[in-house]
């Protein structure tokens, strides 16, 4: 396993990729442009924790801090504020929890000039954001993200959501927030099976315009996702067209969370996700044996699983997989790599799709 506990790393030199990533002392900025004057920060590095105070809006009374009680991270933001917490685990991440929280803010008096931080990994962001998106019809989010797949991805770019028992994030709104923190240093608390959870997603970003990510120090491999994904959100805010490359691997790996018993964690499903694209890729004559082999070198490289659980249904994943929000006319989509890189497929048959499902089982 590649794990950069940030003992050593480098916070002076260069940032080694291109891209609008700024040095504030020890920290990194990244800005995400949206239009109408809707920009904000991401602030990276160790201790961004220290500056929860300045995002806070200047107006607000009352910070709703959502959280759960797993999380050993603590924040002032500067304001007088209040501990709501939601469940762990998938279980969790459904409407009643919305319900549950909207109603405790109304009771704890929460008006529209106040805020609420979401205080957590994905589960956490993906909740605080639509319960700050719904409540009042809408008042400003801060994320504090405290898991390296919560750093990379799922706190960048406003997407919030509950699942269904249909499928995965199937409601939810867009609801930027005011800034998120990528507090580092929080990663080194992070259990070994939660820390591979992010390498997942880590790992996708190589093919998304990261190259060779294994290579930089940890601030900076977080500073270089959150550049790209800013980068396709500000040319895509509501997944209209190029943001749907930020699921590749993704289009399996929520059939494999659905259908599975939730044991599988997401980043270790989105791991599966991208051998299974790239064995479908060259399957439709797409890329080569070398692409392949690239593929499966990264994910064997962050220590994550290769193959399809040998339990799960082929029938109940290509089902699960036709109803994906990417699906685009007949037959099934998906994000896949090719000679102009990764791009959304549509019209892949679904017998195809057995049949590479069965090869990487």
């Amino acid at each position: 396993m590649i794990r950069d506990d940030g003992a050593g790393a480098d916070v002076t030199g260069p940032i080694e990729r291109d891209g609008p990533i700024e040095r504030d002392g020890g920290l990194l900025r990244v800005t995400v442009p949206l239009a109408d004057g809707r920009d904000y920060p991401v602030v990276v590095g160790d201790g961004a924790i220290a500056e929860l105070p300045s995002f806070v809006p200047e107006g607000a009374r009352r910070v709703a801090i959502v959280t759960q009680p797993g999380i050993p991270v603590e924040v002032d933001p500067g304001r007088e504020h209040r501990a709501f917490h939601i469940g762990e685990g998938e279980a969790a991440k459904d409407l009643s929890t919305i319900g549950t929280l909207c109603s405790e803010f109304a009771r704890w008096g929460l008006t529209r000039a106040d805020c609420v931080v979401g205080v957590g990994g994905g589960l956490t962001t993906d909740v605080a954001g639509f319960a700050a998106a719904v409540y009042h019809r809408g008042i400003p989010v801060v994320h504090v993200a405290t898991t390296l797949l919560g750093q990379i991805d799922a706190a960048i770019g406003g997407k919030t959501g509950v699942n269904l028992p249909e499928g995965k994030n199937l409601v939810g709104a867009y609801w930027q927030p005011r800034a998120v923190i990528c507090d580092t240093a929080t990663l080194r608390s992070l259990p070994p099976r939660e820390w591979r959870c992010g390498l997942g997603e880590l790992a996708k970003y190589h093919w998304l315009g990261g190259g060779r990510l294994d290579e930089l120090p940890l601030p900076e491999r977080v500073a270089v996702c959150v550049r790209i994904k800013a980068d396709v959100v500000a040319s895509d805010e509501r997944e209209g067209g190029r943001r749907a490359l930020l699921n590749y691997g993704h289009t399996l790996a929520h059939a494999l969370e659905t259908v599975g018993d939730h044991d599988l964690r997401h980043g270790e499903a989105v791991a599966i996700g991208l051998v299974f694209a790239a064995e479908l890729a060259r399957e439709l004559g797409r890329i080569d044996d070398d692409a392949v082999a690239e593929h499966r070198r990264v994910v064997a490289g962050y220590d994550l699983p290769l193959d399809v659980p040998a339990d799960l249904s082929t029938d109940d994943l290509v089902s699960v997989m036709g109803r994906d929000k990417k699906v685009l006319g007949d037959g099934l989509t998906f994000v896949l790599d090719g000679p102009a890189g990764v791009e959304v497929v549509p019209g892949i048959d679904p017998e195809l799709v057995r049949t590479v499902l069965e090869r990487v089982r």
